[in-house]
């Protein structure tokens, strides 16, 4: 019971600042807005795409790219939410919290789920946005898609939490989070497949096929048309569990952030 409670705290504190800050609900729909309206109409007739797996015939770049975009905002949103922990480092909200008699994994694992929770909602709204552009999925997609968005969600966030981990001060984070969210978006498949990388580079191809945030954004993509994923969904849970306990060991005293503080 101890444990729920301290989850839901966590959870409904998160909540909160997201609502005091409209702001990064709007810049979340902004971004991914702006690729499906402008970019996308752009590489429209530049870019062919033959029928691949969920795709039943050709389709849109609209519609292959709106899973990707799906992503997008959970990547951002995982490090802004990192972000957030950083700041609470600095004014020692944070490290009162971690000082709780409850185990520091729970801890971490209830903000993750609140940052998962906050990108959930920005994505069905992304979704239902999308729609009024005349890019509809199936009814049951919308649902099929929710253990895939909270899975991803996780992962992400976990990337997020060990990334912040590492960093002592809230001006370095910036600098670093760009190191990652652009590479991992570029490099990954949200915005083109498998066959089109090996077309310009095999080398590119076999980034793209190894990096994380190609498997999350499939693991959407094929949960948004009714189909299973099983080898995106071993990727997502393995890097999800590579990316968490990592965190929770940079968030150790004997280990991590606190340790090189003191130092």
């Amino acid at each position: 019971m101890i444990y729920l409670v301290a989850m839901l705290a966590i959870i409904r504190r998160e909540a909160m600042r997201f609502v005091r800050q409209r702001s990064r609900f709007l810049a979340a729909l902004v971004r991914p807005l702006v690729w499906l309206v402008v970019f996308a109409a752009g590489f429209r007739a530049a870019l062919g795409l033959s029928i691949i797996p969920p795709y039943q015939t050709y389709i849109t770049y609209e519609v292959y790219i709106v899973p990707g975009l799906c992503g997008m905002i959970q990547l951002f949103n995982g490090m802004q939410s990192s972000l957030s922990l950083v700041y609470d480092q600095e004014m020692g909200s944070m490290r009162l919290l971690l000082t709780s008699p409850l185990p520091r994994w729970w801890l971490l694992l209830s903000k993750l789920l609140a940052g998962a929770l906050v990108s959930i909602l920005q994505v069905y709204v992304f979704l239902a946005v999308a729609a009024g552009f005349g890019i509809t999925l199936e009814p049951w997609g919308y649902v099929a898609v929710l253990p895939a968005l909270v899975l991803s969600g996780l992962m992400l966030g976990a990337l997020g939490l060990l990334i912040s981990s590492t960093i002592r001060q809230l001006e370095n984070f910036a600098g670093v989070m760009n190191f990652v969210i652009f590479p991992m978006f570029f490099l990954s498949t949200a915005l083109y497949p498998l066959w089109k990388m090996a077309e310009s580079s095999q080398l590119l191809r076999d980034i793209c096929a190894w990096n994380p945030f190609t498997h999350a954004v499939e693991l959407i993509r094929f949960a948004l048309y009714l189909h299973p994923n099983l080898w995106a969904l071993l990727w997502v849970c393995l890097s999800f569990a590579l990316f968490f306990g990592a965190a929770v060991l940079g968030y150790d005293p004997a280990h991590g952030m606190t340790r090189r503080r003191k130092g």
